[in-house]
């Protein structure tokens, strides 16, 4: 026996092809479980960012909206339930009053100031106004001739949204006139 050559085992430590193989298997297994696991939450974030983009646009609008009939102006306030008119006070200070409309087009609310034109929310299938007098509710502005220069108590404003349900916005307008002599 020569003493610089190791003494040969029966069987060599080590582990064979098949079994390099069966754990490669496994994983590769357990890295795509891992990477459909990944897809799937980017996935869900994805559409859960979407969701969340589109409520913050329906309620920008909504704020938009209540916003501006809350800053009403003496002046007329006119509706066939599809379109909304009125007076405002105007942005910043010292400005007179604008007129304001709120009317379905191309799909959205729209809100127009003077000649420009806003798209409020988007995705919109229909929309109607009411109108609050004396505990009753009306699909019209003024309710007549006589009475076209009172306001209604409050303006009520449904958008039916794509995919999200009605809008209902109820804005209680003030007793007396903002602004103006």
């Amino acid at each position: 026996m020569n003493p610089f050559v190791p003494p040969r085992r029966e069987r060599e430590a080590g582990f064979t092809l098949i079994e390099l193989m069966i754990s490669l298997a496994l994983f590769a297994l357990i890295a795509v479980a891992g990477l459909g696991l990944v897809d799937s939450i980017i996935g869900v974030q994805t559409r859960t960012a979407t969701r969340l983009d589109a409520l913050a646009a329906v309620q920008r609008g909504a704020f938009v909206f209540s916003s501006d009939v809350e800053q009403i102006a003496r002046g007329r306030v006119v509706s066939d339930g599809s379109e909304l008119v009125f007076t405002r006070v105007a942005p910043g200070f010292g400005g007179p009053p604008v007129e304001l409309r709120y009317t379905l087009a191309d799909g959205a609310l729209v809100r127009r100031l003077g000649g420009a034109a806003q798209q409020v929310i988007p995705d919109v299938r229909a929309l109607r106004f009411r109108f609050a007098q004396g505990g009753n509710w009306a699909g019209a502005w003024p309710l007549d001739a006589e009475a076209a220069e009172d306001w209604p108590d409050a303006i009520e404003m449904q958008a039916d949204i794509e995919g999200r349900g009605v809008l209902r916005r109820v804005v209680a307008l003030p007793a007396g006139a903002v602004g103006g002599p």
